[in-house]
């Protein structure tokens, strides 16, 4: 079926309808080298690398990486082979993981960094989407931004506060930079210079906007956020790269008002999409069939956004 998008536009805000499902789109691609660098090796036998790999100057920091076993029923036309690969960088107290989605055939060469919600990089959701954006040719990696202690549907509401407030906002970011210059790394090792593009849900796409303004445009080319919670407003005037929002306007997590002013801050031909009607977490997580719809005209427009940013 294709898709049919009534749009009414309000400067770079965007109100979507979706009329019907779109199929996913093919690309044309160059395959990724996979000769040059250890990592991509890895996605061709099953292995148990421990790799002397410097990582901010800690030249003794170590990789391991083991096979990562991907969930059936996921149908996307476009998909025809993705491989998963657990990633486990430094030791001990220091130690830090991330799992790697690759497209194995029809590789387009780029990196996406994908920052979870408070579920954690273990998620179902969250590796269901990775896969997908893996589908469309990419090579996704999705950090535990939490060190494997993600927030629980079982726990309380009344311990949510105490819970964030021990994710350390330093350590975080700290993780989020390692793992950024482990996946450049990589990519310089294969030959391939393109920048990034980085995608966050939620307290990840709050996250997005911390990173694109400390990055200065140096490793990321573009940034999605996804009905991010937790926004740094004053980072916003910092970010050297367009930034695609996506949200809802029903949700009380993310207010339209609030992005709308952080997309002007930012400028540099960003865009605000808004989904009439829909909550926090629909894009990643539908919970009816008309969200369901709206996920995926929202993972359309991302993966659009993506492909004119970072490919062409």
């Amino acid at each position: 079926m294709e898709l049919a998008t009534a749009r009414a536009s309000i400067g770079s805000v965007f109100v979507c309808a979706a009329i019907n499902i779109a199929k996913p789109l093919r690309r044309q691609c160059h395959f990724l080298p996979t000769s040059a660098s250890p990592l991509f090796l890895c996605f061709q036998k099953k292995c148990n690398l421990n790799l002397q790999r410097p990582v901010q100057g800690a030249a003794d920091s170590k990789i391991s990486c083991s096979l990562l076993n991907v969930e059936d029923g996921i149908n996307d036309e476009a998909c025809e082979l993705v491989s998963g690969v657990e990633l486990s960088l430094g030791e001990d107290d220091d130690n830090i993981r991330a799992y790697l989605f690759k497209a194995v055939k029809n590789n387009n060469g780029t990196g996406i960094l994908l920052l979870s919600d408070i579920f954690g990089f273990e998620d179902s959701f969250t590796r269901e989407f990775a896969y997908r954006v893996a589908c469309n040719g990419y090579n996704i990696l999705v950090p535990d931004l939490f060190r494997g202690n993600p927030w629980t549907k079982n726990k309380p509401k009344t311990v949510f506060e105490q819970w964030i407030a021990r994710q350390n906002p330093e350590r975080i970011a700290e993780d989020i930079t390692r793992w950024t210059k482990w996946l450049v790394d990589e990519f310089m090792a294969a030959g391939i210079s393109k920048k990034l593009g980085i995608i966050g849900f939620c307290f990840g796409g709050g996250q997005v906007l911390k990173v694109l303004a400390q990055d200065q445009g140096a490793c990321f080319g573009t940034g999605i956020s996804f009905y991010g919670t937790r926004m740094d407003t004053l980072a916003a005037s910092e970010i050297k790269a367009p930034v695609l929002f996506i949200l809802g306007d029903n949700d009380p997590l993310c207010d339209v008002y609030e992005i709308e002013n952080i997309r002007k801050k930012i400028d540099r031909d960003s865009k605000v999409v808004i989904f009439p009607g829909r909550g926090h977490g629909f894009a990643h997580r539908p919970e009816s069939p008309e969200e369901d719809v709206d996920a995926e005209q929202a993972f359309v427009i991302m993966r659009d956004w993506l492909y004119d940013h970072l490919v062409v």
